[in-house]
């Protein structure tokens, strides 16, 4: 059951409640497909639980996982988000905004406070977020910095710190290094003290040296897999390459991680990730996968990093919150550098 928590006016000075009386402006999908299943329309704002917090979104991050959900690709995940069409038509999950509203089992966060996470569509004037999903966010960055790093950046440091166990002075292999986790994996391998090498196509290779990449690979041109180069760790975001090309780079008790199931079918979508775990049994080389959980701990430790300048999110574009189809297509075609974030 929802709960009104403590209220809030807006700029317009009406209030912002917790609960559903109020219409609201969002991106929502009628149905799974390409961007044009997406339309601006009035919704009523979402009601909050006890443990969550209801956010004015000042800034919406675009991932892929937002695509997955519009495109209701890979097929298996509509088993949980309803088999015609979904079961929340709000799209979004990266927000950056302001506290209006606190549930009544909430502690450690107030109104008027700024904060960063994951929230229920975040594609809206206002979203839902558990709040142990969300962080306040540090003053010095800007909302739509803010808004691109909570997935990505706590995916890349999950990928580092947990199965990549890098350290300092490995050799660290990023493909997909211009992209919303590889942007982050290569500047948080670079802060562990790790020798990085990106990988990303040809007009991207000034932005991943521009994050302190050693070395920079246009995969256009040369073959990442080919070579006498070896590397203690893989972390694999950009697609499908044949495992045992990877396996060809690694050292011989290296680590491959991959992020994402991009390219790897439309049922599961984790084929090659399978296939990988399954190998690992037999060789020396670790060959995993990697499984994000969302904690406001690690978006804590993001937040820190960003103070600190070890990180710097990456906002390629920012669009306004109607341009949300325009956003979609970007980043399915390759087009964006680093993340786009929609400002609302």
């Amino acid at each position: 059951m929802g709960t009104t928590g403590h209220e809030k006016t807006d700029t317009t000075g009406r209030p912002e409640p917790a609960g559903g009386t109020e219409s609201m402006r969002a991106i929502v999908q009628d149905g799974y497909g390409s961007a044009d299943v997406l339309r601006l329309a009035e919704v009523e704002r979402p009601t909050v639980a006890a443990h969550e917090l209801l956010v004015r979104v000042r800034a919406a991050g675009v991932d892929r996982g937002t695509w997955h959900i519009m495109a209701g690709r890979p097929y298996a995940v509509r088993a949980a988000l309803g088999l015609r069409r979904p079961r929340n038509p709000v799209l979004g999950m990266e927000l950056a905004g302001t506290v209006v509203a606190v549930g009544s089992g909430v502690t450690g966060f107030a109104v008027g406070d700024d904060v960063f996470g994951i929230g229920r569509g975040s594609f809206a004037e206002y979203a839902a977020a558990r709040a142990d999903r969300v962080a306040h966010k540090p003053a010095g960055m800007a909302f739509e910095q803010a808004a691109v790093l909570a997935i990505s950046g706590t995916s890349a440091l999950q990928a580092l710190g947990g199965p990549g166990r890098v350290r300092q002075g490995h050799r660290v292999l990023v493909i997909g290094a211009s992209g919303g986790v590889g942007a982050h994996v290569v500047q948080l391998a670079k802060a562990y003290g790790a020798e990085v090498t990106g990988v990303c196509r040809t007009n991207k290779q000034d932005l991943v040296r521009s994050l302190g990449a050693d070395h920079v690979i246009d995969y256009t041109r040369t073959d990442c897999t080919a070579g006498d180069h070896r590397y203690d760790l893989i972390v694999d975001t950009g697609g499908n390459t044949r495992l045992s090309r990877l396996r060809r780079v690694l050292t011989p008790r290296g680590t491959l991680v991959i992020v994402g199931g991009e390219d790897a079918g439309d049922w599961l979508g984790l084929g090659r990730q399978f296939r990988a775990l399954l190998l690992s049994v037999f060789v020396r080389q670790r060959l995993t996968m990697l499984t994000t959980r969302q904690r406001s701990a690690d978006l804590e430790v993001l937040g820190e990093l960003v103070e600190s300048g070890r990180l710097t999110p990456v906002v390629g574009d920012t669009l306004p919150l109607a341009q949300a189809p325009e956003a979609v297509c970007r980043l399915e075609a390759g087009q964006a550098r680093g993340k786009i974030a929609l400002m609302v």
